[in-house]
């Protein structure tokens, strides 16, 4: 089984297909390497296309320690899987998790990043419940401690963005749980205590933002609560970001709306590829008023 190994020596289970300009996916806490099966086919099709599964996340290696599940170590293990690679520089396409470990990498390595595909971004930004935000996190993670991933997966399968995919694709649901529940217990507590609920909030992090060149495409769907304000954030402030929402959709873009999702990514993908995704023309812009 192909692995990469990151700077402190954990492995990372990583599949490719095709050749071309490389694209690299980044799951969210839910979900692993195969859940961007849709988009390895697709995009397979023109570009080199790589996923694996985060620290945490089986066949990948399972760290005890929590102290080494921060943002700083899942955006740099993203890196590494490019180093194993020797890939200089790739489209990032992130959901959730993956897509913050995305933006870190803009604002820390932007010279790796060809492009960034940020969907369903920013889910526990809100400053003002922050530290309730946190505690859930902790919550959640003596939860799975407690009673394994099986459990976990039963009673987190009508959590509010999810409901959206459960009504379109009631067995595309199912299959996503029956994945969750098999999902290493220890890995996804860690991942819920230092990546989930240590990690910054996007709104801290406003100047560095509108310093990031990257062009940026911020999926949303409408009806993914948590993720609009934070993609409305991003739109205002990463200079060359385009923003999309999907309708009546909730937080799994890729596997709800896997055709609608491919198709946007291809054609922001192509014209970043062509020169034709600039930074925000200031002429667009609406004068404050005085």
């Amino acid at each position: 089984m192909p692995h990469a190994i990151t700077n402190d020596n954990v492995r990372l289970y990583f599949e490719e297909a095709g050749s071309g300009t490389p694209i690299i996916f980044l799951h969210e806490f839910a979900a692993d390497h195969t859940n961007w099966e849709p988009q390895l086919r697709y995009f397979s099709r023109g570009h080199r296309c790589i996923a694996y599964s985060a620290r945490g996340y089986t066949p990948s290696d399972v760290p005890l320690s929590a102290d080494v599940y921060t943002y700083k170590h899942f955006y740099t293990d993203a890196l590494a899987v490019l180093d194993h690679l020797e890939i200089a520089q790739a489209h990032f396409v992130g959901l959730s998790m993956g897509s913050y470990s995305s933006l870190q990498i803009g604002l820390n390595a932007p010279e790796r990043a060809l492009s960034m595909t940020l969907a369903a971004v920013g889910s526990g930004s809100n400053l003002e419940n922050l530290d309730a935000f946190r505690a859930q996190c902790r919550a959640n993670a003596e939860q799975y401690e407690a009673i394994g991933s099986v459990e976990v997966a039963k009673l987190t399968r009508e959590a509010p963005s999810r409901i959206p995919f459960l009504l379109k694709d009631p067995r595309g649901h199912a299959d996503f749980y029956a994945a969750l529940a098999r999902h290493d217990a220890k890995g996804s507590a860690n991942t819920m205590r230092s990546f989930q609920g240590g990690r910054p909030s996007i709104y801290t992090m406003t100047d560095a933002i509108r310093r990031v060149p990257t062009p940026a495409l911020i999926l949303c769907g409408d009806e993914d609560d948590n993720c609009i304000a934070p993609s409305l954030f991003l739109k205002q402030h990463l200079p060359a970001a385009g923003l999309a929402f999907f309708p009546k959709s909730g937080h799994v873009l890729n596997l709800e709306e896997p055709a609608l999702f491919n198709e946007m990514v291809e054609r922001f993908i192509a014209l970043v590829e062509a020169g034709r995704w600039p930074v925000r023309d200031p002429r667009s812009l609406v004068a404050a008023p005085v």
